[in-house]
């Protein structure tokens, strides 16, 4: 799951320098579209509804609020997450009456392959983005986006695009995810932990290589088990502590610091071999 919701962020924002504290509200879309649906359509039409609607509300909010930079953005974006929790809280408790919903369980083994599936369609995307076009013109967004104008690309629609298309990995995420608790509220399902985990693991990680990601998510899930088991009281703080020795001393995360290490190495042995 972790890395599924760091890798579609990094697809966005790795790219193009713009922090999106919008991934739980994409997870949270899924699984509720898991609550709503799950009772009446397959498995396979349920995970595709929540990638579906998640990529819907993306370019909605990207349309409107993409033309924001910096701080500006990550706000609004961890607002959305807020005002999404509340309106469905509002209306279950003053329209339906009621407060959460029961999801239909479905067994570990599926759950397992289905989201093996998902990391391997969200891995291949990543990868495909990163060599074509489109991610050249991220790319370029993210260095210097006033060039990247000047040159004919059409910005807000390419932040635009890819900010669907990594919502539609974190919601069909989000779907299948679902199954595996009996009972969701909007604070389970809007839970701010999955906005900033995977921010958190693609800078400790790192976002120079794809494997990086990848690295961060698996290192820091064992990490918040760990932390959640032995310090339940002050677990947030210390991955906010983490977060900032990894911005300060390590700008490029841990692939950078093994790609400065390796130069290192290498550049000793080129110096005691006299070339």
């Amino acid at each position: 799951m972790y890395v599924v919701l760091t890798v579609s962020w990094v697809i966005f924002s790795g790219s193009t320098g713009y922090i999106s504290l919008a991934p739980a509200a994409f997870f949270g879309v899924g699984i509720y579209s898991s609550a709503l649906f799950g009772n009446e359509l397959p498995l396979g039409i349920v995970i595709g509804i929540g990638g579906i609607a998640s990529a819907c509300l993306a370019l909605l909010v990207g349309a409107l609020t993409l033309r924001l930079k910096g701080i500006y953005f990550a706000i609004f974006t961890f607002g959305l997450v807020m005002l999404i929790a509340h309106l469905l809280l509002f209306w279950e408790i003053n329209i339906t009456g009621t407060r959460g919903r029961f999801v239909v369980l479905v067994d570990y083994n599926t759950i397992y392959y289905v989201m093996l599936a998902i990391m391997v369609v969200t891995l291949l995307t990543s990868f495909l983005i990163r060599r074509s076009k489109f991610g050249s013109a991220l790319q370029s967004i993210g260095e210097n986006e006033e060039a990247a104008v000047h040159i004919g690309i059409n910005v807000t629609m390419f932040k635009v695009i890819a900010f669907a298309i990594s919502a539609v990995f974190t919601g069909a995420v989000g779907a299948i995810m679902a199954t595996r608790w009996t009972y969701i509220d909007p604070f389970i399902a809007f839970n701010p932990l999955y906005s900033f985990m995977p921010v958190l693991m693609a800078i400790f990680g790192g976002m120079g290589r794809l494997y990086g990601p990848v690295i961060g998510a698996a290192i820091f899930s064992y990490l918040e088990e760990f932390l959640i088991t032995k310090f339940p009281y002050y677990y947030m703080l210390i991955f906010g502590i983490i977060l900032l020795v990894a911005i300060l001393y390590l700008p490029d995360g841990l692939v950078g610091l093994v790609q400065k290490l390796r130069r290192r190495i290498t550049g000793g042995k080129y110096a005691n071999t006299g070339r």
